[in-house]
């Protein structure tokens, strides 16, 4: 009998979390982009290689760019291009997202910060948020929500 050779299969349509995004601002208002990317970034990232920790987005010439992502060349897929992981990929934008993005930016302060990218049928997409900087004093307070909330959940638990 002949072994069946089994591959892990990733359920999850998630490819890479920014979770530093969460702790670093406060993030408002959501977005969803397509992004623009070569042959070898795309097996990279069915194999998993990527790092969105200190993705941001910037915007020039109306056009929308992910900045930060790191994507790590697969060495046998990208022998015959020069690969560069930190490369700007464009993001696939409609005019009225952009100038809302544009507009955010300008009058209020915003950043624009990339949190997620995943699959969707088979495009891969990036999360995308408007984000207030946090002070110190607000990253404290939401460690201590945390640590209550998991107190109360492990008293709860306890209690029943």
């Amino acid at each position: 009998m002949a072994k069946k050779n089994a591959k892990k299969t990733n359920n999850s349509n998630t490819i890479a979390l920014n979770r530093k995004a969460k702790h670093e601002y406060f993030l408002e208002d959501k977005t969803e982009a397509g992004i623009e990317l070569q042959g070898w970034e795309v097996k990279s990232i069915r194999d998993g290689r990527v790092n969105l920790s200190d993705a941001y987005v910037i915007i020039q010439n109306n056009e929308a760019y992910l900045l930060g992502a790191k994507i790590q060349p697969l060495n046998s897929a990208s022998t015959h291009v020069v690969a560069d992981p930190d490369r700007t990929r464009k993001l696939l934008l409609n005019r009225r997202e952009i100038d809302r993005l544009i507009g955010a930016r300008d009058r209020q302060g915003y950043s624009i910060v990339a949190t997620a990218m995943y699959w969707k049928k088979c495009w891969v997409k990036v999360e995308i948020y408007l984000a207030k900087g946090k002070q110190s004093h607000d990253k404290r307070s939401d460690i201590k929500d945390k640590d209550w909330s998991r107190q109360k959940e492990r008293l709860m638990k306890h209690s029943n």
